[in-house]
């Protein structure tokens, strides 16, 4: 069954080059659109996709603040927020907003549908572009988690798992790369999840970087 899939955009020539690129996949299906972030409520809502195509940069409400207040609205659809800037500070804006991938405008299909598949799947998506400025900006600004330090350090296999995880790929991509099995890298997500005391992956990246585990 094809993955159903929401764009919201507020440029129509955007939307209607995505959707026109999606359709060539038999993997997505778009369900709905909408031209600003404050219709995006009703649009899930109405529709039950299973993804969000997100814009950053929208009149009104956007992006990031779409997606913020999807999550307060109870809603756990995933957002992939797509966008013409690297910028850092955006890219930690929509990760803290809720954002489950991040990805720039000139993507590939196949790295497109990788990303809504992963998100659909309950990963973290962030194209490894994206990555390399994160670490950068935060290289160069205080972090705004509480300094702590590290009650159970990452096993040599945790920390290669981790890099794998900030340069963006899915738990399938880390299995192959480390020649193991997909459940066994879930294993070790969860138990550095669980050493860091984060909730999902993009924060365990970001944790990692503050405590310099990277």
């Amino acid at each position: 069954m094809a993955i159903r899939v929401a764009l919201i955009d507020d440029q129509t020539l955007v939307r209607q080059g995505i959707r026109g690129l999606l359709t060539l996949s038999d993997k997505v299906e778009v369900v709905a659109e909408a031209d600003d972030g404050d219709g995006a409520i009703a649009l899930v809502e109405k529709h039950q996709p299973d993804v969000v195509l997100m814009d950053m940069r929208m009149p009104r409400m956007s992006g990031a603040e779409a997606t913020r207040a999807l999550v307060s609205a109870g809603h756990d659809t995933p957002v992939i927020i797509l966008t013409t800037f690297d910028d850092h500070e955006q890219v930690l804006e929509g990760i803290r907003a809720g954002a489950k991938g991040y990805l720039l405008k000139d993507v590939s299909l196949e790295n497109l549908i990788q990303a809504i598949e992963s998100v659909a799947n309950g990963e973290t998506m962030i194209q490894p572009a994206i990555t390399e400025a994160l670490l950068k900006g935060l290289s160069r600004q205080e972090s705004e988690f509480a300094s702590s330090a590290m009650p159970e350090p990452l096993t040599p296999r945790e920390t290669e798992v981790i890099r794998l995880m900030a340069g963006g790929y899915s738990n399938r991509e880390i299995a192959t790369a480390l020649s193991k099995s997909e459940g066994t890298i879930k294993n070790h997500v969860s138990n550095i999840l669980a050493k860091l005391g984060v909730r999902d992956r993009t924060r365990a990246v970001l944790k990692a970087i503050e405590l310099g585990a990277l």
